[in-house]
């Protein structure tokens, strides 16, 4: 009688486990969720990230399927993501990574044009979750560190892959040469010639 007892025990245990994993998977957004929704905007899309939580991934991009199932990630799987779903909405994106000295940190963002504004995972539980800024990779960079009361040493513009999940350098910036050699700002003086 003991015996059964604990097998019914069990049964109701691993109902209750599936029931709860359930659960999850229909919490969870999709890829096809983000590029489907209609006016997506940069403020809608960091909104749908308040309840993620962080974790670590160095060097790799995590899987945005995974990040989104799991609902656990860093600063460059949200900006990969976001570069990726609002590129798809008509959004003219950027993704910008910041090295700080002393922190032995570096810190990725999605700047988008439009908006003259960049998502931070560190800022996606805030009402105000798009960081003002200007357009330049060393006005991002400044902007980044001081929110980390940190200085920076240098930024780089990338691109980043699903597909072949390959990160390539656009633009790299050096806070100590002169800002008027920045290749982003020189870009833009020769575009608006």
């Amino acid at each position: 009688m003991k015996s059964k007892s604990i097998l019914v025990r069990l049964r109701v245990c691993a109902v209750a486990i599936v029931c709860g994993l359930s659960v999850v998977r229909l919490d969870a957004l999709t890829m096809g969720e983000l590029l489907g929704t209609p006016n997506m905007t940069p403020k809608k899309f960091a909104g749908l990230f308040e309840d993620f939580g962080f974790e670590l991934h160095p060097f790799d991009v995590q899987d945005p399927n995974q990040f989104l199932a799991r609902r656990r990630g860093d600063c460059i799987d949200y900006a990969v993501l976001a570069d990726y779903i609002l590129k798809r909405h008509g959004y003219y994106t950027r993704l910008i990574r910041v090295e700080m000295v002393g922190k032995n940190l570096g810190h990725a963002v999605c700047y988008v044009t439009e908006s003259r504004a960049y998502l931070d995972y560190n800022n996606r539980r805030y009402a105000f979750n798009l960081e003002r800024s200007g357009p330049t990779i060393r006005q991002v960079a400044t902007k980044v560190a001081n929110s980390f009361e940190a200085s920076w040493t240098f930024a780089q513009e990338f691109t980043f892959d699903y597909d072949t999940f390959i990160k390539r350098a656009v633009y790299t910036v050096v806070k100590t040469a002169p800002p008027a050699t920045d290749p982003d700002r020189v870009k833009a003086a020769t575009e608006r010639k």
